[in-house]
């Protein structure tokens, strides 16, 4: 849980430019400003990680190059929609990397990935769909609507989404377990559970 955690906070940090963006653009209605502000935040994310001497992600370096490609469309057409559409990218590329089995090994206990790692990988390949939905929906949203609507239709369907996903999955993934755990013969279930320190 903290792991996934952990992964929803990088990519809330990846969308802080375009939601810092969204937000002053909704206060002042001054599209100059929001950019301008949305760009230097980005910029001020990648210079704390060079101040740190951390590596930069590619996530990271994608994120400020979409919001500067995004930030000079929408200023040279005036048009905030161009902004919008980061998340859809960002949600796209999660999604391509959700595709790949086994990435949710590192989130799950050692007992689920002994149990359940047929059903994991399945649960990997939803996350994967939730993500490439999101890219549509936010892309359709950004299109359709104003910039008003998309800043409360798109944070509540991203929370709303994510969590439906994240309880289904968990579910899936105990009662499979469970059901399986307790169809094992004895003393292969009872060494598992120590080997758990479930036992």
């Amino acid at each position: 849980m903290r792991d996934f955690l952990n992964a929803a906070k990088l990519l809330l940090l990846d969308l802080a430019s375009t939601l810092f963006f969204v937000a002053v653009f909704l206060l002042t209605h001054n599209t100059y400003l929001a950019i301008g502000l949305g760009v230097a935040l980005g910029l001020a994310q990648i210079g704390i990680q060079f101040a740190r001497k951390k590596p930069i992600s590619t996530m990271e370096w994608l994120s400020l190059f979409l919001v500067i490609a995004a930030g000079t469309a929408t200023l040279l057409t005036d048009d905030p929609r161009f902004v919008l559409f980061k998340p859809s990218v960002i949600y796209a590329i999660v999604g391509v990397v959700m595709l790949k089995p086994g990435w949710m090994n590192r989130y799950l206990p050692a007992i689920a990935q002994t149990v359940v790692p047929d059903v994991a990988v399945a649960v990997g390949y939803l996350w994967a769909g939730l993500m490439f939905t999101s890219a549509v929906v936010n892309a359709y949203v950004a299109l359709t609507f104003s910039v008003a609507t998309w800043a409360l239709v798109m944070p509540t369907y991203g929370i709303v989404s994510k969590v439906v996903v994240f309880l289904a999955g968990f579910a899936a993934l105990r009662l499979v377990a469970r059901r399986r755990v307790r169809a094992m013969p004895a003393p292969e279930r009872d060494a598992l559970l120590a080997a758990a320190g479930r036992g």
